[in-house]
């Protein structure tokens, strides 16, 4: 687990230094709370003040302190590492809503405006659609690639719909059995992959190559094929037919390899940033 600068969330709390830390295990950042009260309240004492909120919080039994961890952060003063209160994405939206301040006001109304969209998108699907073409066409992305990102992304539900009626229900399970499948042919889990390629959050898929693509489309379409032909049921038999149709895409793989000369694992990715990693290694304490 590496300590980064992460530009992104610098930006959005206008140039203040909010300690980020990226855990790659569980696939998201953890923000220093301390910082964030800091620059939400500027208050001269954020500690103090965020220890009050935390008992005024505890007291309306609010769940929010049971989502706290704990980290060694380097002190913005002496330069030292101290026992850091900590929340993940999800847990640092929940506490700015939580936070009595003018200063929270622009954050809080950023956050009705995403979910008063994402209702919007419940009546109206074609709005969620319409968003993503956007987002890939101000990336720089073509029509044509377009076309097969939304056509992968529904072959990607037909296999979760399989897996659905194979009795997998838990978020885990679905994460388990794609790692499988991408173990098979490319050697590495989807966290590792993105790990090589130098991602995080972003989708895996949007920074592959035409050739990753395609091999993630075929392990996945066979995966989807041999389970409704074997009609596994529960995790560990799922886990086996996944681990086959990764086979059958590692096998087109080493095909491709043994005729290219060269392995089709890319590193590349398509971003316009790079994130800054610092050496020092963290503890995460639940």
């Amino acid at each position: 687990m590496n300590q980064t600068k992460l530009e992104t969330i610098i930006n959005l709390f206008e140039g203040k230094e909010i300690r980020s830390v990226w855990n790659s295990e569980k696939g998201d950042y953890f923000f220093s709370v301390v910082d964030v009260i800091r620059v939400l309240t500027e208050s001269p004492r954020p500690r103090k003040y965020w220890n009050s909120l935390k008992t005024k919080l505890n007291d309306e039994g609010s769940q929010l302190s049971s989502k706290l961890g704990q980290l060694k952060l380097k002190s913005q003063k002496d330069g030292k590492f101290y026992n850091t209160d900590v929340l993940d994405t999800k847990g640092i939206l929940r506490l700015i809503e939580s936070v009595p301040s003018p200063k929270a006001e622009p954050f809080k109304i950023w956050l009705a405006k995403l979910g008063s969209e994402r209702i919007d998108e419940v009546f109206d699907p074609e709005i969620a659609i319409k968003r993503a073409i956007d987002y890939y066409r101000k990336r720089g992305y073509s029509d044509k690639w377009i076309e097969a990102r939304l056509k992968g992304i529904l072959d990607r539900n037909k296999l979760t719909d399989i897996w659905q009626e194979n009795g997998i229900s838990k978020d885990y399970e679905y994460g388990i059995l794609t790692n499988e499948i991408y173990k098979e042919w490319s050697g590495m889990k989807a966290n590792e992959y993105k790990a090589y390629k130098g991602i995080r959050k972003e989708s895996l898929r949007d920074n592959m190559s035409d050739i990753e693509i395609a091999l993630t489309d075929l392990g996945e379409i066979a995966t989807r094929e041999l389970a409704k032909e074997h009609k596994p049921y529960g995790l560990e038999q799922n886990k086996v037919i996944a681990k086959m149709g990764g086979h059958a895409a590692k096998v087109a793989r080493e095909d491709i390899e043994n005729n290219l000369g060269k392995s089709v694992i890319s590193n590349k990715n398509n971003l316009n940033y790079q994130y800054i990693d610092e050496k020092e290694k963290l503890e995460y304490k639940e």
